[in-house]
């Protein structure tokens, strides 16, 4: 495939006008990074990787598109002065995409889109309140706490604020660091279900706990939103995302999730969005980490898509 000059996502070609089925969008939100900084480089270097991941998906039967129409939308722009006004701005810039039309997904930038995000889902045709919606959250962190650095609006807090807008589950897979306040939550609040690194991945206990965690996404019912943030993957894959930890998912256990979840019978991904992209100097392999996994969403929204349809 010749993808010279391309800026779409995979290097496809598209129409100009539409309609499509699924919709790339890119938020390089960067105000809140308490750590390692650059997610506001992220989703365009996400989106030049992709131009070198292969289209071929065993999910398919054939290279993708697989006759999907995916467009890779314009990325979203702002200079509002503050951090709520800028996620004002993330959720107008998402409105347009996400009442059901097409798949959205999302590259960041700072986890916090993902509130505009949520926000957003009330004009979703699935959602009547955001009671109904379970969020699957693949991440090192918990994202928990009520404030990060004094700011209740921070990527560290974003799950936080979800369950303050009434979601009405979380499911987070890979967690393996949190603080005190986070853990107690964890265990308290019943919308909430951890299942921990060190547990999925034990060396000792095999995949007991890896096969009852798999074994429950296909329990979810009703609409989901995956949250996918880069650092849910071992830090060797992501080297250069804000805070790497070891001990994370390896590329195919991150795969499996993702065709588990898309593959249920009883929910419906409604939407994704891949976070924390922090573009390498010294290696691509972050960025093309972050491709990959997004690649494998693409193909498993088109392979869930075509058998419902079937």
């Amino acid at each position: 495939m010749d993808v010279s000059g391309s800026t779409n996502f995979l290097g496809l070609k598209e129409s100009d006008s539409g309609p499509w089925d699924i919709v790339i969008l890119q938020i390089p939100l960067e105000m809140t990074s308490s750590y390692g900084e650059g997610t506001q480089h992220g989703p365009m270097a996400c989106v030049e990787a992709s131009l070198q991941v292969e289209l071929r998906d065993s999910v398919l039967p054939e290279e993708l598109p697989c006759g999907a129409a995916i467009h890779t939308a314009e990325p979203w722009v702002s200079d509002a002065p503050s951090l709520r006004d800028q996620l004002d701005s993330i959720r107008e810039y998402v409105r347009p995409w996400i009442a059901g039309g097409q798949f959205p997904l999302v590259l960041g930038g700072e986890h916090g889109i993902l509130l505009p995000i949520l926000e957003s889902l009330s004009d979703h045709r699935m959602i009547s309140t955001l009671s109904d919606l379970t969020i699957v959250q693949i991440d090192a962190h918990a994202d928990l706490r009520d404030q990060l650095n004094g700011e209740r609006l921070s990527h560290g807090t974003v799950i936080r604020r979800a369950l303050d807008l009434g979601v009405g589950r979380v499911i987070q897979v890979g967690v393996r660091a949190f603080s005190m306040e986070e853990e107690e939550l964890m265990k308290s609040e019943d919308r909430i279900q951890t299942w921990l690194a060190r547990d999925l991945l034990s060396v000792s206990d095999g995949n007991l706990e890896w096969n009852r965690m798999v074994g429950s996404l296909s329990e979810i019912s009703g609409p989901v939103w995956l949250t996918f943030d880069v650092d849910g993957l071992d830090g060797s894959l992501v080297p250069s995302t804000g805070t790497p930890v070891p001990g994370g998912l390896s590329h195919w256990g991150a795969v499996e999730v993702i065709e588990s979840l898309f593959s249920s019978e009883s929910c419906e991904v409604i939407g994704a969005d891949v976070n924390e992209i922090v573009p390498g100097t010294d290696s691509s392999l972050t960025q093309f980490s972050a491709a990959l996994i997004a690649t494998k969403m693409v193909a498993c929204h088109i392979a869930d898509f075509s058998s419902k349809k079937g």
